[in-house]
This record gives C-alpha cells, structure tokens and sequence, in this order.
C-alpha cells in the first residue's frame, strides 16, 4: 500500500517536468518569433543615430539631397586590395549612400583577383570607384563623400553649365593659387559639375547665351559703358549676377546694383568680436542670416575681410524683390573715416557711424518680360493671350571679394555660402545646403587633476573593486562551511 504514493508522486514530478519543458519550448519560440519581427521592422524601417562629434559617420545635407533626388539608377563599383585593408572603409562609406536611395547600388571587386573586370572599367590602383549611370561614367581616386558626390552630379546631369568670371578690371585671376586668386573657388565650382570661364566683356561685347552665372569678383577698376549695357541687357534677358564688390571699388558698377534695389555703402565694417577670436577688426563675423533659400539651415558663421555695407533699398524699383541676406554682430559699426583707419584708431562715431548689426550681403530678383515678337512693338500680355511667364533675372551682391579667395574660402562658412549662391543663381536650388566635410581630429586634452582621476577611476578602481567582491564572497563562504 505504500507504493501507490511514491508513484503519484513520481507522475506529478513527470507532469511537472513535461508542462516546464513545453513552457520552455513556447518561450523559446516566443523568442525566437520576436526576434525575427523585429529583424524584419528593422530591414524594411531601419534607422541610424550617429552621436559623433560633427555627425563623422553620417552624409551632409547636400549627397542626402542628391541621393533623395536620383530619378535613374546609379552603380559603383568600388575596387579594393586586401593588402591595403581599405575594404572595410570603403564598405561603410558606400552603405551610407544605399542607405539614402534604393537608385544607388554598389558592389566591391578584388582588383587583384578580377584583372578583367579592372581593366574593363580601365582601373590599375585600389582604393577606386567608378560611378555609373547609363552610358554616363566618373572615376573616384581614394573616394571621399565630396568626391563621391561629386561625381554622383556629373553622371546624374545632364551636359554642363558654364559659370563665367568677369576680367580685365583688376579682378582676382581665376587660375591663381596665390592668397588673393580663385583657384579654390573654380575648383568648388567644377566640382559641382559647372564649367568655370574667363570673360573679357569688351572683347565679346555680350555675355555667351551659354552662362548660368557672371561672376564679377572684386574689379578694382570701374567697367566701361559699353560693358554696363552689356550686364543690362544680360539682366533683362533673366542673366544671374553675383557681384563681390570691395570698399570705395568701381562706383559705375556700384551705381548699376542701385537700379536693382541693392545699395552699397561708402563705408567699411569694423568688428569687435573679430579681435576677440584672434582676428583683425576689419574682418567681421557674420552669424546673423535672414530667411532665404541661399542661408536655409545655415548655422556656420562667416568671415568678410575688408567689408563694405550692402543694404536693401526701401523702397525698390517696379517689379524688382531685394532683401538682406547676412548681418553682422552687435559689437560692429560701419565706419565712414578712412582716415581712421589707416591710422589704426577706429572708433564709432554716433554721428557719422552706422551701428551694427549691418548688413554685408543683399539679394534681388528682377521681373524680366519676355522679348516681343516680330511685328509686335511690345510683348502680349494678360489672361488667355498665350504670352510667355515672366523670367526671373537674379542678382546676388556682398561688400567683399576676399571671403571667396583663396585666402578665406575654407574658413568656417564662407564656401558654403559662396556655394549656395552659385546654385540659388543657376536656378538649382537642390545643391544648396552645407557640404561634406572631411572628418577632423580632436585631441582629449585634460588637466594634470584630471589626468590624475582617469588614472584611478578607469585603472585603480576597477580591479579594486573586483578584488575586495572576490575576497568578500569567499570569506562568507568559508563561514558557511
């Protein structure tokens, strides 16, 4: 009779065992079931943080704008070495553009185990990339995100534009690699797939057909007439000007921005704050930007060496928009005595003196009606008369043309808003926003006290910590004995 209890016992001991195993099963299957949805989310809804300083491991507003915007795929084909040990790097910086765009896809390619396929695409260094996009073809050398974007634009656009810099007036050379030329600005430009050309007005009498944009950087002798009614009727026909025009520099052309509403002050701007960082006062910092689409989102200050004022009128002409783009800081005036400053003693001056903030830089657009037609002694205007829309001719003007030399151009801002204002010009509002930037370096720098603390916090501490536990937990142990 004793028996009967031991095997009850036994067979709820095995029910038990059977209902914990099932319990366990289902929660691994419930487990495994949740990790795979979320697996799932994660492929179709996945999303990145990136918490680094400066977003490192994220693409700039402008390759997400261009990646957003690809209406046709794009392949890269990415060579690699693994001798190099660029395989890795490569990899991450192409993901980051799929990521952006189901239109780009990449593949990566031994060099030295597919000779074929290099010499098809005609590449002989690792640490290569080839963008391609129907019979359209860029090759990337040791590919960074400009490089990359870069080269997403020129196999993406259609034919190149060509944006024209004024000569024969005294204006920064172009070509010139010396602090004052524009070799950095031409090459920002083509790398933005636009050709960059010389114009000598008096020569061509008229601005090509071809140009998206006139540039007009710093002439330090004033235009001649017959070169004035040619920038007229290149603004009459929907022209896009960008003008750099220095302090007490070419008053006919400073007279010509008047008639657009754009006024340009006979002073020179002094800046306080610029002595603060280090700088000279004649290089004010601009912080202050007034809602446009050339400074949409744009938080990077900028630097204007050698400033004159650049104002909107009040009241502008008919049928032309002028606004203000950028100002100064508090801390700055416009003086008008030249005199005092050459001497070094600039002071503000309530009577004379303009107080900052003061604007530096000045938009406008320009209703241009289309040209009439044969027969006709004016255009067709109105409702139903099947008349062309009015063109819209553009004009952006700043009171320097240092801040896009050479000397200036990669300081904080400054290539940005160039930048942006060449796009805005050429009616390519897309390509505006702040532009890759290669990764810095920032060194931790910590004061001997907090040298001292680290030492101890990350190397004393924790093995201290780990050997009293251990001491402890043994000791109790011992006792339980």
């Amino acid at each position: 009779m004793a028996e009967a209890p031991e095997r009850v016992t036994g067979a709820a001991a095995r029910r038990r065992r059977t209902a914990y195993g099932l319990n366990t099963a289902l929660a691994i299957l419930l487990l495994l079931g949740a990790v795979a949805l979320v697996e799932a989310l994660s492929y179709r809804h996945n999303r990145r943080f990136d918490l680094t300083e400066g977003k490192r491991q994220s693409l700039s507003d402008q390759s997400v704008k261009v990646l957003r915007g690809l209406a046709k795929p794009v392949k890269a084909v990415g060579f690699t070495s693994p001798e190099r040990g660029d395989r890795a790097f490569l990899e991450d910086l192409l993901r980051l553009y799929a990521y952006h765009s189901s239109q780009f896809t990449f593949e990566l390619i031994d060099l030295d185990r597919s000779p074929a396929t290099a010499r098809r695409y005609g590449v002989s260094a690792p640490n290569t990339v080839v963008i391609e996009s129907g019979a359209s073809e860029e090759k990337v050398l040791i590919p960074t995100e400009e490089k990359l974007t870069n080269a997403l634009l020129k196999v993406t656009r259609e034919g190149k534009r060509a944006v024209y810099f004024l000569q024969g007036h005294g204006e920064g050379e172009v070509g010139s690699t010396d602090r004052p030329g524009f070799s950095q600005a031409r090459e920002a430009i083509q790398g933005a797939n636009y050709e960059v050309k010389e114009l000598l007005l008096l020569r061509e009498k008229d601005v090509p057909e071809n140009a998206a944009v006139l540039v007009a950087a710093g002439p330090k002798r004033d235009l001649l007439s017959e070169e004035l009614t040619a920038l007229e009727r290149y603004v009459q026909r929907g022209g896009k000007l960008l003008v750099l025009l220095d302090p007490e520099q070419a008053p006919a052309l400073a007279r010509f921005l008047e008639k657009y509403g754009i006024r340009p002050g006979q002073d020179v701007i002094v800046d306080r704050l610029s002595r603060v960082l280090g700088g000279d006062y004649l290089i004010p910092v601009v912080s202050q930007y007034e809602s446009h689409p050339i400074t949409k989102d744009f938080t990077l200050a900028s630097f204007f060496p050698f400033a004159r004022t650049m104002d909107a009128a009040s009241s502008p002409p008919p049928g032309v928009a002028v606004q203000v783009l950028a100002r100064t800081g508090q801390g700055s005036w416009a003086e008008t005595d030249r005199e005092t400053l050459k001497q070094g003693q600039a002071r503000f001056d309530p009577g004379k003196d303009r107080q900052g903030p003061v604007p530096v830089g000045a938009v406008a657009t320009v209703d241009v009606k289309p040209p009439a037609k044969k027969g006709e002694t004016k255009p067709v205007e109105g409702p139903g008369s099947g008349a062309a829309a009015p063109r819209k001719a553009r004009i952006v003007a700043y009171g320097t043309a240092a801040f896009a030399s050479n000397n200036y151009l990669n300081l904080s801002g400054n290539k940005d808003l160039f930048l942006n204002s060449i796009s805005w010009l050429a009616e390519e509002e897309d390509l505006i926003s702040i532009r890759p930037r290669e990764a810095k370096f920032t060194p931790l720098i910590l004061t001997a006290g907090q040298g001292e603390a680290a030492f101890w916090v990350g190397v004393v501490v924790p093995p201290a910590v780990a050997l009293v536990t251990g001491v402890t937990v043994g000791i109790r142990r011992r006792r339980a004995r």
